[in-house]
């Protein structure tokens, strides 16, 4: 079992930067992929971000390459998302996810463990 804890949600205008945080605990992190999906309002949960076990490989959606990074602190059980130039189509619910299977890291399906979820609203 893995708990996931997302925080940093929050309120911003369009061109702001925000940092979201998942805390993980449970099973050993550094032996589960970690993944950021979100959704919006009457849409299906999207791929954002992910990042392998060890750290060494990113993966990321259309949308956000080049405005978010994704990272992990193995040591401190944590995960990040750094968004940059956010957008009002960046308004969504984000969550924080982790699998242990080799399926792929784009497949929301492949993950096993989700948290709550963080809300971000970006203004125009």
């Amino acid at each position: 079992q893995v708990q996931l804890v997302e925080s940093g949600g929050g309120l911003v205008q369009a061109g702001d930067s925000l940092r979201l945080s998942c805390a993980a605990s449970g099973r050993t992190f550094s032996s589960v992929g970690m993944g950021w999906f979100r959704q919006a309002p009457g849409k299906e949960r999207e791929f954002v971000a992910a990042i392998s076990r060890s750290g060494t490989v990113t993966y990321y959606g259309d949308s956000v390459r080049g405005r978010f990074t994704i990272s992990r602190d193995n040591a401190r059980n944590t995960v990040s998302l750094q968004m940059n130039t956010l957008r009002p189509e960046d308004t969504a619910v984000y969550y924080c996810a982790a699998k242990a299977s080799s399926d792929s890291y784009y497949n929301r399906r492949g993950y096993d463990y989700w948290g709550q979820g963080t809300q971000v609203t970006v203004s125009s």
